[in-house]
């Protein structure tokens, strides 16, 4: 009988993430190593590259949303603060909002986007001691960032950025709402393009 392949280069993209269970008394267990983890190993695994997910030990539900939250409100309250107050306020902002489902690509894409570019990210903070400012580049990439958002806010907000669409509060104008079903529908099939056109940026 042939041998199971072990994990090689050909084949390490499809190993499955290490399964990390969570007990009612909040003790995470990791099912590769057979032993109780914290936090902390969580968010080390994370630097290291190493997918998990978390599962609730009792009713099997994939908590690792919830779990990645905890690491990052843990980080953030030991001091060194990665989370902008106004990136935050904007964050809270867009739930409930229209433009929530474009959310989440945007920022996967962004966030992506940049770890790809982080080496030369820190080359720049480097050479920032030789009298060169890392600053220039790392304003172009959210210049970069920002026109990305607006034509996606243009796409899925026909009138947004027009002269008298918004009424001051960022909301579209009253008149600038749909008329009829037809114009409903174009919005809609805008919608379900941009979507398309965000999956794929974000690799899926």
């Amino acid at each position: 009988m042939a041998k199971k392949p072990q994990d090689t280069d050909s084949s390490a993209g499809d190993k499955k993430p290490i399964t990390i269970k969570k007990y009612a008394n909040r003790r995470l267990y990791n099912t590769e190593t057979s032993s109780y983890v914290t936090l902390d190993n969580l968010a080390q695994m994370v630097k290291d590259d190493k997918e998990f997910s978390v599962f609730d030990a009792k009713t099997g539900e994939d908590i690792t949303r919830q779990v990645l939250t905890h690491i990052i409100v843990e980080e953030e309250s030991k001091g060194t603060n990665l989370l902008p107050i106004s990136f935050l306020r904007h964050l809270i902002s867009f739930y409930g909002d229209s433009l929530q489902a474009v959310v989440p690509n945007y920022l996967e894409h962004s966030m992506s986007s940049f770890a790809r570019n982080q080496e030369q990210m820190r080359s720049y903070l480097n050479d920032a001691f030789g009298g060169l400012s890392p600053f220039g580049p790392m304003e172009e990439i959210s210049k970069k960032n920002m026109a990305m958002f607006e034509n996606a806010m243009k796409m899925f907000t026909p009138f947004y950025g027009q002269e008298g669409a918004n009424n001051g509060a960022g909301k579209p104008a009253p008149e600038a709402k749909a008329e009829d079903g037809g114009d409903i529908d174009d919005l809609r099939q805008q919608m379900l393009e941009m979507q398309k056109k965000l999956d794929r940026l974000s690799g899926k």
